[in-house]
């Protein structure tokens, strides 16, 4: 499962918004689940009950002993209404108790025997009560997206969401990752929707009353959380990968569009099958895009789920896919997770730091290393400011299973995984995947069992290695500090663990006299080292931890020289980030200001646009650099680069732009697009509304609404405020650009101020949603707070209508409680 990017990480950008309380680690051990019975297999009849947002089903479970004899079965079944419960016809004794199913089986059963219990039930997941993450806040797994028609803006949708046992929401089971079954459904629905679930859609049949009952089929093995439906008016794109089916399922707008966002999937499939050695080992592969999705995207087998963030239009992804990461870590997930499934969520970490670090693997083989060191060097970032480095990644004792999905789980264990692919070579690393997916097909694994693949493969002992990073917390911080000794031409490297617990790794240390380099491969095991290397003239630069591998933070006061040859001579993105960032706080320096100029033309994009951001124009020398960037705004051969630069121009004399701000509104780029209406605001109001006035509604409306939405609060329009205020809540709380949050603070006074009632209306929605979305970490809370201070306004104000001004703002109110 993908939250990270999409949630976890904005709620780790924004730090304090939402304060969650800390009630301490639990101390209960969290072992794996005793299996008394195994599952075999699972036989599903559904049906929908829209009025209801009910399910009304009949369940076949096939099961066996898994040592010990049976005479008794405990299934999950969540806030279900159970009718019957029979075993070959006879009617079976048992209890509910509205979570747990207690059955008698009415005969005793022994290893090797195998049994099938018939249920009749009906799922509803609106009654269910069960904690969720940060994503999922209302873990009910079944989900009815407007399922009486009633929202213009949303379309009729059900789907699914498993983990982490949330399956048992809607099918009597063993809900519990070690478990494996094969399942078959029988999914009754309205004929003009189409139907998505595990497997091979095998047969449909049309039905008298208007419904239609399709049959998906899954012969192999994997967990219950995996299990998926998805019901809806989906366009099905098709396409392939070798003689096997991989098809989008998108709404009718976004269908001339689904192969710029997933067309990449069969490529993919190609480059993780020989990566892992393990060609993809399922029958098809399908991504369904939700509405109201609780997180970022599911990797249910053959049948994923993505929230809607996947759409884009053409001009966003003239830009970037900004959702190629998330369609990677899902795929991958097919290898790591449903192939072999962590035993425990414990052990979640042997899914999510696999489907983690195979973004870094997909981006390096597609885009090379500087775009995939860019990714980790923000999952990092991620971690570090996450608040969780205390956590073990392996971790046996926590309050909720949720808690498992954290950045310590996926960031962190993805930063392992490259520190462990480094140590081992490449080849050793991939061999040591395959084996470790070889050993434990279509089973169920811990981290102990991938050390021994590891182990096994390069002949190395490793529990050194997981002791410390998989079983342990934290990350070395490292203070750096060189002594020269120029009589004897001698540089010594001292290096100090202020942390508190050991660790111990390898280090590359590289001694650079002008552009050639000496290597040193050293070993640190202790608090404090010190290596000594000799040189023949003093050291331009000492550069520790060259690879860039290790998962640390290193404080290392290079000079300000230092950090220009770093830059000069640095082969890998780190290098060139570091110098940049550290020059930057220097540009009165005549040396720190040329070489942030050279890093305007950096190979790397995502450098040239640092640099843009960095560089001071107001700086005497900067008629280079602002030549540079006149010159990056037209012809950079990124996009986004050439919107950045757009930006800095506005930023520093806009008025002498403005016809580049109007040529850049008819670029095919979004990011373009965008930049260049914020920038022509500034400069000429009255041509940047004409322009806003003159996008169509819909989806060339949507797709430039982060232009839209800051341009009509600064000119506060009011014709548009009501627009505005729905889409409020995401600029003031997850938009991590400062000057952008606090002109949607600005937004939020203008639109609380107001007497429209369309837009207070749809104020208070958005404050109602997120506070019930987001309640786990107390935005329910702060929800409230607002819509007091709203409501306090909307009381002093003398309007005309300020009763039904009120009533609305009350009314959201009452909708928290």
């Amino acid at each position: 499962m993908k939250f990270k990017s999409l949630l976890m990480c904005f709620f780790l950008s924004i730090g304090t918004i939402f304060a969650q309380e800390n009630t301490g680690i639990n101390t209960q051990y969290r072992a794996e689940r005793v299996k008394l019975s195994d599952l075999v297999h699972t036989k599903l009849k559904v049906r929908f009950d829209y009025e209801k947002s009910q399910m009304p089903a009949e369940a076949w479970i096939t099961l066996t002993p898994h040592f010990y004899p049976v005479s008794e079965l405990e299934l999950d079944a969540k806030a279900m209404l159970i009718e019957e419960v029979s075993l070959n016809g006879k009617a079976l004794k048992y209890e509910y108790d509205g979570n747990k199913l207690q059955i008698k089986l009415g005969n005793t059963f022994g290893r090797g025997d195998e049994y099938t219990i018939y249920i009749k039930y009906t799922a509803r997941p609106e009654e269910v009560a069960q904690e969720g993450s940060i994503a999922i806040t209302d873990a009910k797994g079944l989900y009815f997206i407007d399922p009486l028609g009633t929202d213009p803006k949303k379309p009729t949708q059900i789907w699914t969401q498993g983990e982490t046992e949330s399956s048992s929401c809607w099918f009597p089971t063993i809900d519990s990752p070690n478990q494996k079954t094969s399942e078959e459904i029988y999914m009754t629905v309205p004929d003009q929707y189409v139907t998505l679930s595990n497997g091979l859609l095998k047969d449909q049949k049309k039905n008298s009353d208007g419904t239609r009952t399709d049959y998906w089929k899954f012969d192999k093995k994997h967990a219950p959380y995996l299990f998926f439906m998805g019901v809806g008016d989906f366009t099905i794109v098709k396409d392939k990968w070798k003689n096997i089916a991989v098809d989008y399922y998108v709404e009718k707008e976004y269908e001339p569009y689904a192969m710029g966002i997933f067309g990449l999937t069969p490529e993919m499939m190609d480059f993780f099958s020989a990566y892992t050695g393990v060609e993809y080992p399922w029958s098809k592969y399908a991504q369904m895009v939700g509405r109201d999705y609780v997180s970022g995207a599911m990797e249910n087998t053959t049948a994923v789920l993505h929230g809607d963030r996947a759409y884009q239009t053409e001009s966003e992804l003239f830009d970037i896919n900004s959702f190629e990461s998330t369609i990677a870590h899902e795929l991958f997930h097919h290898w790591f997770g449903d192939l072999v499934t962590a035993e425990s969520w414990s052990n979640l970490t042997v899914n999510e730091s696999f489907a983690n670090y195979s973004e870094y693997l997909w981006f390096e083989y597609k885009y090379g290393k500087d775009r995939a060191d860019a990714h980790r060097h923000a999952e990092i970032e991620g971690y570090l400011t996450s608040g969780d480095e205390q956590k073990d990644l392996v971790r046996f004792y926590y309050n909720s299973r949720e808690d498992m999905f954290d950045a310590v789980s996926y960031n962190k264990g993805g930063a392992i995984l490259h520190m462990l692919r480094s140590y081992l070579g490449d080849d050793a690393f991939k061999a040591g995947m395959k084996e470790y997916l070889n050993d434990n097909l279509y089973g169920t694994a811990e981290a102990h069992q991938l050390r021994l693949a590891f182990e096994k493969v390069s002949g190395r002992d490793l529990n050194w290695f997981f002791n410390q990073w998989y079983f342990g917390s934290g990350q070395p911080q490292l203070d750096v500090t060189y002594v020269y000794s120029e009589e004897a031409n001698i540089v010594t490297v001292q290096i100090k663990q202020t942390q508190e617990n050991l660790f111990e790794f390898p280090l590359a240390i590289e001694v650079f006299e002008g552009d050639k380099a000496k290597r040193y491969e050293v070993w640190v095991d202790e608090k404090e080292v010190s290596f000594s290397f000799e040189y023949t003239n003093k050291p331009d630069l000492v550069n520790v931890d060259a690879d860039r591998t290790l998962l640390a933070v290193i404080n290392d006061e290079k000079t300000l020289e230092n950090l220009a040859h770093l830059y000069k001579v640095g082969k890998k993105y780190e290098d060139r980030r570091e110098a940049i960032e550290g020059l930057a706080l220097q540009q009165d320096n005549e040396l720190a200001y040329k070489t942030l100029t050279v890093a305007l033309v950096d190979p790397y994009y995502g450098l040239r646009s640092m640099a843009i951001d960095k560089i001071d124009l107001s700086n005497p020398n900067a008629k280079k650099a602002v030549k540079e960037i006149e010159s990056m705004a037209t012809n950079d051969k990124s996009t986004l680069v050439r919107a950045k630069a757009i930006k800095k121009l506005s930023d520093f004399n806009g008025t002498d732009y403005a016809a580049l701000f109007k040529e850049g509104l008819t670029s095919k780029s979004n990011a373009i697009k965008t930049s260049s209406l914020i920038a022509l605001y500034k400069v000429d109001p009255e041509s940047a509304i004409a322009y806003a006035s003159s996008l169509k509604e819909g989806l060339e409306k949507e797709s430039m609404k982060d232009a839209l939405i800051p341009i009509y609060i600064m000119d506060q329009t009011e014709s548009q405020m009501a627009y505005v205020a729905e889409n409020l809540m995401y600029g003031m709380f997850f938009n991590p650009d400062d000057e952008t949050r606090n002109t949607y603070k600005e937004g939020f006074q203008w639109v609380a101020a107001s007497s429209n009632e369309q837009a207070t209306q749809n104020l208070v929605n958005s404050l109602v949603q997120l506070g019930i979305k987001y309640k786990s970490i107390g935005a329910d809370t702060i929800a409230n707070q607002v819509l007091q201070q709203v409501l306090a306004l909307k009381k002093m104000s003398d309007y005309e209508n300020k009763e039904a001004l009120v009533t609305i703002v009350e009314d959201g109110l009452s909708r928290l409680e």
